[in-house]
């Protein structure tokens, strides 16, 4: 027995820079990092830019394509965003290192307007239950 292979176990506990969640997880993040502090400078310039916060960014998995989602995202914000477009992706281009840079696409959060509806049904059963009582 003495002579018996032992199996290796890893007891190491996971270092820094051994990644802890999908790298597409982690790229989506520096996006919307970079496009929330990038929108945000734009903002004091163009008015319409104003008031905007980012939420997420949700990259294809080859990052051809990203689409970068909003709390809220009237017109006029929408157009200002579409004429930023190319200087947005140079940026992220100029501050992050893919293969590709991805071409940006603007949408309203849905988890955001589920949640307020959500909110809203939650208000309508409380209206009820207080007028039952009375």
């Amino acid at each position: 027995m003495a002579n018996a292979k032992r199996k290796h176990v890893n007891r190491r506990l996971p270092s820094a820079a051994e990644p802890r969640y999908p790298r597409a997880v982690r790229v989506n993040e520096v996006l919307r990092q970079i496009l929330a502090e990038a929108i945000e400078r734009m903002a004091d310039t163009d008015e319409r830019l104003a008031l905007l916060t980012v939420t997420a960014v949700s990259a294809d998995p080859d990052f051809a394509r990203a689409t970068v989602l909003f709390a809220s995202l009237n017109d006029d914000a929408r157009v200002a965003l579409a004429e930023v477009r190319l200087r947005l992706q140079a940026l992220i281009a100029s501050q992050v290192r893919l293969k590709r840079t991805p071409q940006l696409a603007f949408a309203i959060d849905p988890a955001v307007s589920t949640g307020e509806r959500v909110e809203e049904i939650l208000r309508n059963i409380r209206g009820h239950e207080g007028v039952g009582d009375a």
